[in-house]
């Protein structure tokens, strides 16, 4: 497939064989950021997303050689879900990867959405201050377009850095999402896109639609790592 056919406004883009192709790119992108990251400034900073394909990405972490004191971990959005839920990413992050890992506890910053989706949104927006800039955020792709918990037709607070979210069109309502500041203050973006569910989005971004994943691509320095699924090929 010519290059200029998968090309996507804002981003890089690079086109794969199949999801688990994509994670293991994924999982590559993520220990050479680190590995440069560290060379640099002595610490890695990476956000991390939430769902299927990130997740493989984490797996295959889990057994890498690291200098994995020198990691601090965020997240780009998290569900008001109880603790030991399986919905929960920092859970499913946990479980994949970080629990089998000996990055200090106290650099793992999960979402407190304990707390509710307001004050878990304050909460975590001070240690994302502190944490800025990111070195890597890692983004996937919904259906509709969304990214994190950023939902199309939604309003984007730009004086916040994490917002609570109320009423998403998809289960569970209730969420803390970074916001498209946040997002986008990083050393890059790699944006994970598989599957043939979100061909789509891909075909709404391609055309301009000013989706939230689009609008964090146009502001961040962005590169999207795509199945043929997803690319309608």
């Amino acid at each position: 497939m010519p290059a200029d056919e998968i090309l996507l406004p804002g981003a890089d883009t690079e086109l794969l064989a199949d999801k688990p192709a994509v994670a293991e790119a994924v999982a590559e992108h993520i220990r050479a950021a680190a590995t440069a990251a560290i060379e640099r400034q002595g610490r890695f900073k990476l956000c991390l997303a939430g769902g299927t394909t990130p997740t493989a990405a984490y797996e295959r972490l889990k057994d890498a050689d690291a200098s994995w004191r020198h990691w601090w971990i965020y997240h780009g959005d998290e569900r008001c879900v109880p603790p030991e839920s399986g919905e929960r990413n920092s859970l499913a992050a946990g479980e994949a990867w970080l629990d089998h890992v000996p990055v200090p506890r106290q650099q793992i910053h999960a979402i407190p959405v304990e707390l509710g989706a307001e004050f878990g949104a304050l909460g975590y927006e001070l240690i994302v201050r502190a944490a800025l800039p990111f070195d890597l955020v890692l983004l996937g792709i919904g259906e509709d377009g969304h990214t994190a918990s950023l939902f199309p037709g939604r309003e984007i607070p730009e004086d916040r850095l994490a917002m609570p979210v109320y009423d998403a069109p998809k289960p569970p309502p209730e969420r803390v999402s970074l916001t498209l500041r946040a997002l986008a203050n990083s050393q890059q973006v790699l944006i994970l896109v598989t599957g043939a569910g979100k061909a789509e989005a891909v075909r709404r971004w391609r055309q301009g639609v000013d989706l939230p994943i689009a609008q964090v691509a146009r502001v961040a320095r962005s590169r999207v790592l795509m199945d043929r699924a997803a690319a309608g090929v």
